[in-house]
């Protein structure tokens, strides 16, 4: 059997992406393509970009979601701020 993993070994920059230290971004969905994969979404800057959905099924626009590194990680409901 292995030793129980020591508590200080977690991460401790909450809200930031472990590997790279990037935050999760709140963008809406402008326009999106189903078939390839992809929308165009805009964040609270007004910077458009293009966003893999593969993890987020039937994204739609005007649907808020969650970006870290080019991919929509999940939906935001309608309580949680986004982009206007």
């Amino acid at each position: 059997m292995s030793a129980p993993r020591p508590t200080t070994d977690r991460c401790d920059t909450e809200g930031h992406c472990i590997t790279c230290s990037d935050e999760g971004v709140p963008m809406r969905v402008e326009t999106s393509n189903a078939e390839a994969g992809l929308a165009v979404c805009v964040d609270g800057d007004g910077r458009r970009t293009d966003v893999l959905t593969a993890l987020v099924p039937d994204v739609r626009p005007g649907d808020q979601l969650l970006v870290h590194a080019g991919t929509a990680l999940l939906r935001l409901d309608s309580s949680t701020e986004a982009p206007a």
